[in-house]
């Protein structure tokens, strides 16, 4: 089964840039999940005045340019991970959270783990 595992955080980062320290524990989770199988896809994601938004509102397709001051929580990475099951999909959200921890003192936010659909015998969304 795969799932998506998204990194969310403020985005205004009130406590300060990630560190090297930071880069390298995520490059060995990578390294180790790529060789293992679990880790299908992995990257973080440039801030959101790099991004726009496009919506449909009303019939009216609009797009607005970032930053997305609205926004608490912003995703700030990813990773596609290949397990057996949620609770498998689960533990690497967790191990995730534990890197950030260990890695970028007072860091903190969420990782939201969620199924994709392969169509492949999977159960389509409700």
């Amino acid at each position: 089964m795969r799932f998506m595992c998204l990194l969310r955080s403020d985005e205004s980062e009130p406590f300060g840039p990630a560190p090297q320290a930071l880069y390298e524990a995520m490059g060995r989770y990578g390294q180790e999940g790529f060789r293992d199988g679990t880790l299908v896809e992995q990257g973080g994601l440039g801030s959101s005045s790099q991004g726009a938004i496009v919506s449909l509102v009303n019939g009216t397709i609009t797009a607005v340019d970032g930053p997305f001051a609205e926004a608490k929580e912003l995703v700030g990475g990813y990773a596609v991970v290949e397990v057996r099951s949620r609770a498998e999909a689960v533990e690497l959200g967790r191990r995730l959270l534990q890197i950030h921890k260990d890695n970028w003192p007072g860091w903190e936010g969420s990782c939201e783990i969620r199924p994709i659909f392969t169509g492949e015998g999977d159960t389509p969304p409700a």
